[in-house]
């Protein structure tokens, strides 16, 4: 069958750090009361990955934890069949991750509500990941949707910080002081590639782009107790400062809003672009590249013929690379799209 532009059914992840603004900021329809950290929105997990505490009901048999179609003649089916059973239409000459299960889509994105100070964390670089079993690279994008006054995140080691002087700092429950800490505003795009210490700040709402991954070694956790447990949450210090890059200046990576129709980052796997069309007004998308559509302000549609959907805010539309059409503006429209890299 030909393949269509895909919307998926968003899968809300509860967070310690999590709170209801998903729900303000984009519509979403949360569970009443819930502290919903993550909405996970385009999402392919090999088995294992995803703890047991985690899956929910839907999830794949096999194991795997992947995104559930939800329009067209695949609804019900998963992100993980479009893989198996489409991949070529889908994927053009984008690559897959290999995992030991089988390939994996090569894009995550997720929506995150930081009502409160997300750990202080690093994500392993690739020459970590290459001689560590279970470890992966995880090269991410925050963009800003929505901050409270005075709100900031924590991004990559002040001029001078070693590691000894960071893991003193760490013992002592202060390294904060050695992050740079940046005021953000909405519409900044921040590219964190794997090795830099971070933390999203509370107040803030972000689209997050990224490799599929999730190896996170925390460092700092805000002295805060699992409610389930009773017990802080476990922290992974060694392994961290293994991987903490010490000399680069992260807070280079950055586009402040207001850049619009323009690349924001070209990490080494994938492109993110900011772009906007005015309402009424149309842009043509051609075949051979698959693209990941991610509405953050007014409406549209997107196809062609019986195959064009409408889309808003708050929404996340999978392009496959078979599928040629437009996007039209019915509102002033502005969205982030992602293209894996061939």
């Amino acid at each position: 069958m030909n393949l269509y532009p895909i919307k998926f059914e968003p899968r809300f992840v509860p967070k310690i750090w999590g709170g209801q603004s998903l729900a303000i900021v984009l519509g979403k329809t949360l569970p009443p009361g819930a502290a919903i950290g993550e909405s996970w929105e385009l999402y392919d997990f090999p088995p294992g990955v995803v703890g047991a505490d985690a899956r929910q009901a839907g999830d794949d048999a096999n194991g795997w934890t992947s995104a559930r179609i939800a329009n067209g003649p695949l609804a019900g089916r998963t992100l993980h069949d479009l893989m198996t059973d489409h991949r070529a239409d889908l994927l053009g000459q984008a690559k897959p991750v290999e995992t030991p299960a089988g390939p994996q889509f090569p894009l995550l994105i997720k929506f995150l509500d930081a009502r409160q100070d997300l750990s202080v964390q690093v994500h392993p670089p690739e020459s970590y990941a290459k001689t560590h079993p279970g470890a992966a690279l995880k090269n991410e994008c925050w963009h800003v949707l929505a901050h409270e006054p005075g709100a900031r995140i924590l991004i990559g080691t002040k001029p001078g910080t070693t590691r000894e002087r960071f893991a003193e700092s760490i013992r002592r429950g202060d390294c904060e002081s050695l992050i740079n800490a940046v005021k953000v505003n909405d519409g900044d795009t921040y590219y964190l590639p794997s090795g830099t210490v971070h933390a999203l700040g509370a107040g803030i709402v972000v689209a997050e782009v990224q490799t599929p991954s999730d190896t996170t070694y925390r460092v700092f956790d805000f002295n805060r107790v699992e409610p389930a447990t009773g017990k802080p949450r476990a922290l992974h210090v060694e392994h961290a400062l293994d991987c903490i890059d010490f000399e680069s200046d992260a807070t280079k990576n950055f586009v402040p809003a207001g850049l619009n129709d323009a690349i924001v980052t070209g990490a080494p796997q994938f492109t993110l672009r900011r772009q906007s069309l005015a309402a009424g007004h149309r842009l043509k998308v051609d075949a051979g590249t698959l693209r990941v559509v991610i509405v953050i302000e007014g409406g549209g549609r997107i196809g062609e013929g019986d195959d064009r959907i409408a889309v808003r805010k708050g929404e996340t539309i999978l392009v496959p690379a078979s599928v040629a059409g437009t996007i039209e503006a019915t509102s002033n429209l502005r969205w982030l799209e992602a293209t894996p890299k061939n």
